[in-house]
């Protein structure tokens, strides 16, 4: 009982943090993630270790999140994409392994300076390629963004997501291999990408046939979220299957929504979505909040110069590796400019990367381990802060914030 009303304490507060941040002309989700590490168990211990980790929280976690995957799914109409499908797909690989080879050759150039092995320059560079969908998709949901900019970046989301495990995991069990001989399987990447995606097939056929037939708001609720739950729950029976909790529950949900939404009409998705929406935003402030509970505010103090070094290259691969792409495919020219703006939002993912590269290295190479550790620890609280503020502005600049 303490642990849930410490809970709802959290969410009332990051509520409130949200309020008073958008007074200022910023996002609510930087209020949001601010309320998480001000709670989390680095500052106020009201979202400790016991709440976080307690089964019945991480459930209804990972409900919420594959809800949030409801945002990025509704966008991936098939005939709509055609329009767009290949520039879409050709800009996400670009700028991700752009990101990655530049953050690599920079770290691999210091290290082999350093007589530090350069493999370790690898793993920043995979940890560095992925981008936390979750705060840029809140910007678009709060200041309802509309235009090229953000028409491309709802489903990058997706693939920004399947080239960044590919590109991680190839990256990790290689360095494996060669640092320490250990047994990380590459068996589980093309599990981690389809199963999910699968997953959410199996329960978005018959939501969209249920969708179809019945239109009324209670209705159309009740069936998203019981077919939520139910995406989840198979989610849950898989990853039990696993060696480790390794699905993407946003992944999940956006299948199951992709799904229904290309069974449905256009005016009956519209409906759908209006509907969703408070749900949406209670989920996304939930989930971008929790992104801020593992943070440690004294990260910030301890920041040394890999952590700049990692910031700065990481935002220069993006953006230019997304300007790139954009351009090779011939996306708008608004595309071309702000897109890599709003890549930049990081922490979520790059603390799961982060903590399976610091497990598998950290009984043999202890030291190595935690570079990467104290690194990406500071580089989460200072890159996700300066990161949202200038996501917001990609989408001022590209003219997409509805005045």
């Amino acid at each position: 009982m303490i642990l849930v009303v410490r809970w709802i304490i959290a969410i009332v507060v990051a509520y409130i943090f949200g309020k008073i941040i958008s007074k200022f002309k910023l996002p609510s989700l930087l209020g949001w993630l601010i309320a998480g590490m001000v709670l989390g168990p680095y500052a106020l211990g009201i979202m400790n270790n016991q709440l976080i980790e307690n089964d019945l929280y991480q459930i209804i976690l990972k409900v919420l999140e594959c809800g949030v995957g409801l945002m990025i799914g509704t966008e991936l109409v098939f005939k709509d994409l055609k329009k767009s499908g290949k520039g879409l797909v050709v800009t996400t690989v670009v700028q991700s392994l752009g990101t990655y080879i530049f953050v690599s050759l920079v770290f691999s150039l210091i290290f082999a300076a350093m007589d530090i092995p350069v493999y370790l320059g690898f793993i920043f560079g995979g940890i560095a390629l992925a981008t936390a969908p979750a705060p840029a998709l809140s910007i678009v949901q709060e200041f309802k963004t509309s235009g090229p900019v953000t028409r491309t970046l709802v489903p990058m989301a997706a693939l920004d997501d399947v080239v960044g495990v590919i590109c991680f995991f190839t990256t990790i069990s290689l360095v494996v291999m060669k640092a320490s001989g250990g047994n990380l399987s590459f068996s589980i990447v093309p599990i981690m990408i389809f199963l999910p995606l699968v997953i959410g097939v199996i329960t978005g056929i018959p939501g969209g046939f249920l969708l179809r037939k019945f239109k009324s708001k209670i209705a159309v609720l009740s069936i998203l979220v019981t077919m939520i739950i139910g995406t989840a729950a198979l989610g849950f029976f898989f990853n039990g299957l696993m060696p480790a909790p390794v699905l993407n529950f946003m992944l999940m949900g956006m299948a199951f929504s992709a799904t229904f939404s290309n069974m449905v009409g256009e005016e009956t998705l519209k409906n759908i979505t209006n509907y969703f929406d408070p749900i949406l935003s209670f989920s996304m402030i939930v989930v971008i909040a929790n992104l801020g509970v593992p943070l440690d505010y004294k990260a910030i103090l301890g920041a040394g110069a890999f952590t700049v070094v990692y910031i700065v290259s990481r935002g220069i691969g993006k953006y230019f590796g997304a300007r790139l792409g954009a351009k090779i495919s011939d996306m708008p020219r608004e595309v071309q400019k702000y897109l890599g703006f709003t890549l930049l939002p990081h922490s979520g993912v790059s603390l799961v990367f982060t903590g399976i590269a610091v497990s598998v290295l950290g009984k043999t190479h202890h030291e190595y381990a935690v570079i990467i550790q104290g690194t990406i620890a500071a580089a989460a609280v200072i890159n996700e802060i300066i990161a949202v503020i200038i996501a917001k502005k990609g989408f001022e600049w590209a003219g997409e914030i509805d005045k």
